[in-house]
């Protein structure tokens, strides 16, 4: 009897595993989805009331209410930006209720990587943190060093 119910709970969990898995597959897909059919709403629908976006530039660390000011203007043009997962690793909590990510992404600014966390609300999974980075071969970080020396050297200025 004792077998029997390690072996139900194994299932279970591998069961919660695979369905969470596939739910935040699908989250992240649609969101990438709206974003390149400039779908404002289901874009920002798929966001925790409490998201941050942390964006390329050094400078980008929006609340959502910064996030949408700063994204109207592209889905209102009717191109915001598309992003093609090109690989995904995705991790849980014990309770299955928060998940973090992260993924290689193709992209108009080149292969990109996405990181972020997820939580599970009564609506289902939303993104509630987000990273967006450019990947850089570190054979060229002295030269992007290099290009970025003045924009660093005024921003930690304003920082420190």
């Amino acid at each position: 009897m004792k077998n029997v119910i390690y072996i139900f709970l194994f299932i279970s969990v591998n069961v919660a595993a695979q369905n969470s898995t596939q739910a935040v597959e699908e989250t992240l897909n649609n969101w990438h989805l709206a974003a390149a059919e400039a779908n404002y709403e289901n874009y920002f629908n798929l966001m925790t009331e409490d998201a941050v976006f942390i964006g390329t530039d050094a400078s980008e660390n929006w609340q959502l209410i910064e996030f949408k000011s700063f994204s109207k203007p592209y889905f209102d043009k009717g191109k915001a930006w598309t992003f093609h997962p090109l690989e995904r690793n995705i991790y849980f909590s014990k309770n299955y209720k928060t998940a973090w990510f992260d993924e290689l992404l193709e992209t108009d600014l080149g292969i990109c990587r996405g990181s972020g966390v997820l939580t599970l609300t009564k609506e289902g999974w939303k993104i509630q943190h987000y990273i967006l980075s450019i990947t850089i071969p570190n054979e060229n970080v002295s030269e992007i060093k290099e290009l970025n020396q003045t924009h660093d050297t005024a921003l930690l200025e304003i920082l420190k």
